[in-house]
C-alpha cells in the first residue's frame, strides 16, 4: 500500500541524463494508439532510497516473456533518493528503455508517471517487489485486453520470510478474490490499469494519506477487474518495522472502512514505521 501527499520532492542529481517533467505535464495525454510497444504499455516505480531492491525488480523485468519488454517505457519516479538509486536505474538503459523522472509520495509519483504514458495500458509497480513468474506481466496484458478489463493485479509472495509473514499476505490475497463479490481491490505493488480508465477515475487521490490504492480500486467494477496467476515476491521490512499485529490490524480495519473516505484522510503513521 502507498501514501499520497500533496507536494512532490525536487531530484537534484548531478552529471546524469534525468527526463524532466514540468508540473503542467501532470494532465493525461490521451493520445490515438498504434501498433507499438510505446502505445501499448508503460511500467510506472515510485522509488525512495531503493538502490538494493530495485536491480532485482529491473532484472526480473528484462527476464519477462513479453515480448515487447525491451521498447516498453519504464518510468523510476525518484523522491530524492540520497543511496544511489537514479544511478543504478539508468545502469539498466543497455536492457530496458527505462528512464528517471522527478518524483514523490508514491502516489505523487505514480500519477506523475502515468501523465508520461501515452500507451493503452500503465502497470504500477512497487520498487520492492519482484515478479514470480516470467509471464506474469505478458499474461496480464493479454487479460486486460481479451475481457476488456480496467484493472488487473496479481497475487502478493513472501521470499524468506516466516509462515507468518506468508499467512498475512496469504490472508490478503483471500480477501483480494472475496472483494469481487463486493468491492474489488488491488495494491500498489502491481496494479495494471486502463489508462483513460485511470484517469476517469482521478487517478491516485494525494490528499489521501493512507492506501490510495485500495481506495482507487475501489471505484473498479466487478465486471472490469480482474487477478491474474503469477503473482510477486515482496519483502516482509514493513512487518519487522511495525509487528505482524500492527499490520494485520491496520489491514483489517481498511477493508472495514472502505466506505469512509475520513479514514483514509487520516494519518495513520504507515510510512513513518
Amino acid at each position: 500500500m502507498t501514501i499520497a501527499s500533496t507536494t512532490t520532492a525536487s531530484m537534484t542529481i548531478e552529471n546524469m541524463e534525468i527526463e524532466n517533467l514540468a508540473t503542467e505535464d501532470t494532465a493525461p495525454r490521451l493520445h490515438a494508439a498504434g501498433p507499438t510497444a510505446a502505445s501499448e504499455l508503460t511500467i510506472v516505480i515510485p522509488a525512495k532510497n531503493e538502490a538494493k531492491l530495485i536491480p532485482r525488480l529491473l532484472t526480473a523485468l528484462t527476464m519477462q516473456d513479453y515480448s515487447k519488454m525491451s521498447s516498453t517505457r519504464v518510468l523510476v519516479a525518484d523522491a530524492n533518493s540520497t543511496d544511489g538509486t537514479p544511478e543504478i536505474v539508468l545502469g539498466f538503459r543497455d536492457r530496458l528503455n527505462v528512464s528517471v523522472i522527478r518524483g514523490g509520495m508514491p502516489s505523487v509519483g505514480r500519477n506523475l508517471g502515468a501523465a508520461q504514458a501515452e500507451s493503452d495500458y500503465v502497470l504500477f509497480l512497487d520498487a520492492d517487489i519482484e515478479p514470480a513468474h516470467i509471464s506474469v506481466v505478458r499474461r496480464a496484458v493479454e487479460l486486460a485486453q481479451r475481457k476488456q478489463l480496467h484493472c488487473v493485479t496479481t497475487n502478493i509472495l513472501c521470499r524468506g520470510g516466516s509462515w507468518v509473514d506468508a499467512a498475512v499476505y496469504g490472508g490478503n490475497n483471500f480477501f483480494q478474490y472475496a472483494s469481487q463479490i463486493h468491492h474489488p481491490f488491488a495494491t500498489g505493488m502491481f496494479m495494471l490499469f486502463e489508462r483513460k480508465k485511470f484517469w476517469e477515475l482521478g487517478g491516485f487521490n494525494e490528499r489521501v494519506l493512507y492506501a490510495e490504492d485500495y481506495q482507487l480500486t475501489l471505484q473498479v467494477e466487478r465486471s472490469r477487474f480482474g487477478i491474474v496467476r503469477g503473482g510477486v515476491y515482496t519483502t516482509n521490512r514493513r512487518f519487522q518495522k511495525m509487528g505482524h499485529l500492527r499490520v494485520g490490524w491496520l489491514f483489517l480495519k481498511t477493508f472495514m472502512n472502505y466506505w469512509n473516505q475520513d479514514y483514509f484522510l487520516r494519518d495513520h503513521k504507515y510510512w513513518q514505521a
